[in-house]
């Protein structure tokens, strides 16, 4: 698939397409997104990340600059990227050159300020800042004064609503875990109608791009997750009963498998995700993966290619490109089947499912 060269705008609610990849058979197969449970199994496990996606675009005040929030440190700071003048309507490598912010320097954002209180010795762009607040009242000035996240490839800048699920809980995400965005309550339903259990965890996604080929390779950061125990039993219970584990999105891969290398299995409770997985690296704790449509030089791209060999990967990504998928975030997903036991649904190569498109 190409990169997208106009922006774009996501699709509708309920007319999302979904790309199933079947490494067992070679297989490609097209559907509406609703059909997702019938290519599951009863017995089968579905994992969300529950996060909710802050407002971490912080446009400072103090300076000719935007802060992009991209995680949070066990003492409340922030790491975050600093990035010059120029709007989301720029590509991020285009912006302005960033300001060299010292340790001691003070930012603000509307009535929101902080200080720097750490520089990267590798690239100085990449800063850590604490806030004069905390707590509530933090997240209160955060939402006041931040905005979501956007990119040169979106045709408007993304609101809140567009970039949380329907489930979102806890607000840990920079950037939306956006593989959960197509899943309805009703799809939810038919999931749990169909036999599958769906459970949950929270995992801090972070950003998907910086602007700077040096940070971008650093990509991803360190995020932090934490497991509920009733979670942890349930991948126990589905292992011991011959299910199957499915990760609806990237960052649940991440967590997941950053507790099982970890730990040796999948333990309830807080950690912070280091493992980069890539092609090669054998999971412990998923089966498969629900991801969105991502370039072959993304991180996104290198975790799915630990469930499936590249050339298959690739030739979804031509299939999506000629059948007018869309990339990113906007809604069309891909779910990587397990190489071992035999989906739910027929998996041939298909034409695409009739709906509407855009």
């Amino acid at each position: 698939m190409t990169a997208l060269a106009a922006a774009v705008e996501p699709r509708a609610y309920g007319s999302e397409r979904l790309l199933a990849v079947d490494p067992a058979q070679g297989a490609l197969s097209h559907h509406a997104f609703r059909e997702l449970p019938s290519l599951l199994l009863p017995g089968d496990l579905a994992v969300l990340n529950d996060a909710a996606t802050l407002p971490a675009a912080l446009r400072l005040t103090s300076h000719d600059a935007e802060l992009r929030l991209a995680t949070r440190e066990p003492n409340g700071d922030f790491l975050a990227v600093v990035l010059g003048a120029g709007t989301f309507r720029m590509p991020t490598e285009a912006r302005g050159p960033a300001p060299l912010l010292a340790v001691g320097e003070r930012v603000t954002i509307d009535t929101l300020a902080g200080a720097i209180v750490g520089v990267d010795p590798v690239d100085s762009r990449l800063v850590r800042v604490r806030f004069e607040l905390a707590g509530a009242a933090l997240f209160r000035a955060l939402y006041r004064a931040g905005h979501a996240i956007s990119y040169a490839y979106h045709a408007r800048a993304s609101e809140l609503w567009d970039v949380n699920h329907r489930f979102a809980s806890r607000p840990w995400a920079f950037e939306s875990p956006s593989a959960a965005l197509p899943l309805t309550f009703e799809v939810l339903g038919a999931l749990r109608q169909r036999g599958v259990e769906v459970a949950s965890l929270t995992h801090a996604a972070g950003l998907s791009s910086t602007g700077s080929p040096s940070l971008d390779r650093r990509l991803p950061f360190p995020e932090r997750y934490e497991i509920p125990a009733a979670t942890s039993a349930l991948i126990a219970t589905t292992r011991a009963r011959g299910g199957r584990v499915f990760a609806m999105g990237t960052t649940v891969v991440r967590a997941l498998e950053s507790s099982a290398l970890e730990h040796g299995l999948v333990r309830a409770g807080p950690g912070v995700a280091r493992l980069v997985i890539g092609p090669g690296f054998r999971p412990r704790a998923v089966d498969g993966v629900l991801t969105g449509m991502h370039e072959p030089t993304t991180s996104h791209f290198a975790l799915i290619s630990a469930f499936a060999p590249t050339p298959l990967l690739a030739d979804a990504l031509a299939a999506a490109g000629r059948e007018g998928y869309l990339q990113h975030e906007f809604g069309d997903a891909c779910l990587i089947l397990p190489r071992g036991r035999a989906s739910g649904g027929a998996l041939r190569d298909r034409p695409p499912a009739s709906g509407p498109r855009r």
